[in-house]
């Protein structure tokens, strides 16, 4: 204890670390530093992610974002209080920025962070149940180095892939409110208008991934079918962006521009894993799906 804050070894580092992880404080992979700009409250989400010029900046800027104050007290919460597995570990209890390749040709896109997987690990879909099945899965589709995402710093990468959570902080019972979603909506828009300068393929896992995908394209001004397509597992939708991709297609026609592909997938939630709803082998598909469009 130091300054009667308690400190934990982080479980790779060994560094010692308080819960929640302060900004800029040598944790792995943080993105930020203790002078990235903190978002407030919605507008001041709006500003930043605006003016983010790379992934890199959005990202420092995600990572201190305090915009929602239920989900700031809940994620600090549970950070300080701890799952008995994981009492001498620190936990993160900061939002989750994107991770992976900064010019990906695959974006997978999940709900928001586990309590006390991204929420402890600091890295989106890492230490817990839904990241060992999606890990595990990119791994065999090529598009992961390893097999496991265990912690922030472990030596794994994403290759040609980068994920992203449309909200970015563990929210009570996995259900952020409308407001919450919208709040932390132009965070997801400004890494998605990033991503399509060269993203081919969108993987959804999930409903609300989906939902969440098609509300950004339409705020960014790109062409989606109406009505909206429905969801489900191994649907494929392509939509038009403009020939750039990225900011630039903001509002552009598409007219001669290429083609993402947007994907449904089954979250590999407990839930859907463990009543065989979602197996290995339709997980695979749709990733190896995602995989062959990136390289195509």
């Amino acid at each position: 204890m130091v300054d009667g804050v308690s400190r934990l070894p982080h479980p790779l580092t060994g560094r010692l670390f308080s819960s929640p992880v302060p900004a800029g404080s040598g944790w792995p992979e943080d993105p930020s530093t203790a002078g990235s700009p903190v978002a407030e409250d919605a507008p001041s989400v709006r500003r930043l992610a605006d003016v983010a010029a790379d992934v890199a900046e959005l990202s420092a800027d995600v990572a201190v974002c305090r915009a929602c104050p239920r989900l700031v007290a809940w994620r600090e919460q549970v950070a300080r209080e701890k799952r008995a597995a994981f009492i001498g570990q620190p936990y993160w209890g900061r939002p989750i920025a994107g991770w992976g390749a900064p010019d990906p040709r695959v974006l997978v896109v999940g709900l928001a962070p586990a309590a006390h997987g991204g929420n402890r690990t600091g890295r989106i879909f890492t230490g817990d149940r839904s990241g060992d099945w999606l890990f595990a899965s990119l791994h065999r589709v090529g598009l992961a180095a390893k097999a496991t995402s265990l912690y922030a710093g472990d030596g794994q990468s994403l290759l040609r892939t980068r994920m992203v959570a449309a909200v970015r902080c563990a929210p009570p019972a996995n259900k952020p409110s409308p407001t919450e979603r919208d709040a932390c909506a132009p965070w997801f828009d400004a890494e998605l208008a990033l991503a399509l300068a060269s993203v081919r393929a969108v993987v959804c896992l999930g409903s609300f991934g989906w939902l969440c995908v098609w509300r950004s394209l339409a705020r960014l001004g790109l062409p989606a079918p109406r009505p909206r397509p429905r969801f489900g597992h191994g649907v494929r939708v392509n939509v038009a962006v403009g020939a750039s991709g990225g900011r630039q297609a903001v509002g552009a026609a598409a007219a001669g521009g290429r083609q993402v592909a947007v994907l449904g997938c089954y979250h590999p939630s407990q839930q859907n894993t463990f009543t065989g709803k979602l197996t290995e082998p339709m997980l695979d598909a749709v990733l190896a799906t995602a995989a062959a469009l990136a390289d195509a």
